[in-house]
């Protein structure tokens, strides 16, 4: 078994617009800083899987699927913010296929952690739309890619990217088979994930969202890691944790003002990896989302495969230059309160 796999999207920069936030320097970055570490060319890198058309209908409508097919062909926008370019589409199914690749390695028990540097990101897809920089879904359909293929029966989405998932949400909400967690700016794009969006049908209870208010810093997300997703994944108890790792909550990211440090991205992801090893034989994937500064980028990353590894790390950017708040308690509060815990 390898330690750990990744999935790099190679051709990658193809899928590029002058001057867009979502840019290729994103994943080289990553891949740089990585191999400074020593931690790239030890592991091996995967090549995508293809997607199972029912796996891909099982996320996506197939009306938005050939859309997205034909705007891709034609480099059309699908909104404001979401470009694409004639090579998207075949990189799209590259980056949802790697995540499966991934995930299907690790749950195999092949790996025991897995990283895929998908890009284009996935978590703002919904069944019915490209939005907020995502194509395709890459973390759902890894998920039921498993449900449908691989014989699991219950899994979770961790997602720690700086907005919500409100594609991921939108996927499982009504599904009681996967259990999807985000921390996430509010008010902030794209407006969902509220305390009370819990789930609905067979999915009530199994969607759990924490809100955080600008500038919240590291002492919330771990709190909120602590008190509420770690005793809630005890509840739940999923054979395996998805990551949505998006490195913008990082305090040096120009989208958002969270105040995370890349220490603190790395406690979160030990303290998954740690669960994961005493209740899920150790599985844990990583599935890059968003995340726009380039120092953030690397040094985030560095952090989270440090911890995948169990291996010790020192942060390069340090605290972030203005003081925390505390307003983000009385949101916990009510989450706590809501979830009985």
């Amino acid at each position: 078994m390898s330690e750990l796999v990744y999935f790099y999207p190679e051709g990658h920069k193809a899928h590029h617009e002058r001057g867009h936030p979502e840019r290729p320097e994103r994943v080289e970055v990553m891949v740089q800083a990585l191999q400074n570490a020593g931690w790239w060319d030890a592991y091996p890198r995967l090549s995508p899987a293809d997607v199972p058309p029912a796996v891909m209908e099982g996320v996506h409508r197939p009306a938005y699927l050939r859309a997205l097919e034909t705007a891709c062909a034609r480099g059309q926008r699908l909104d404001m913010d979401t470009y694409t370019t004639p090579a998207s589409w075949g990189l799209a199914l590259n980056a949802a296929g790697g995540a499966l690749a991934v995930a299907r390695a690790v749950w195999r028990g092949e790996a025991r952690r897995g990283f895929a540097l998908t890009r284009p990101p996935g978590h703002h897809a919904t069944p019915g739309r490209g939005m907020g920089f995502c194509l395709l879904n890459n973390v759902a359909l890894a998920a039921e890619d498993l449900l449908q293929n691989e014989g699991a029966q219950r899994l979770a989405i961790v997602d720690l990217d700086q907005h919500h998932g409100n594609g991921t949400q939108d996927v499982f909400y009504a599904r009681g088979d996967v259990f999807y967690f985000s921390t996430h700016q509010f008010p902030h794009y794209p407006g969902t994930g509220q305390v009370n969006e819990t789930g609905m049908g067979e999915g009530e209870g199994t969607t759990a969202n924490f809100p955080l208010p600008a500038y919240s810093g590291d002492v919330a997300f771990l709190t909120i890691m602590d008190e509420a997703i770690l005793p809630l994944l005890d509840r739940y108890a999923p054979e395996m944790i998805l990551v949505s790792y998006g490195f913008d909550p990082h305090w040096r990211d120009p989208l958002g003002n969270l105040l995370l440090t890349a220490e603190g991205y790395k406690a979160l992801i030990e303290r998954l990896c740690v669960w994961a090893d005493a209740h899920g034989a150790g599985r844990i994937v990583l599935v890059l989302e968003g995340g726009y500064d380039l120092d953030a980028a690397a040094a985030c990353s560095q952090g989270v495969v440090a911890a995948l590894l169990a291996q010790p790390w020192e942060d390069p950017l340090g605290k972030p230059p203005r003081p925390e708040r505390e307003g983000w308690r009385a949101m916990l509060d009510e989450a706590l309160h809501l979830w009985k815990l």
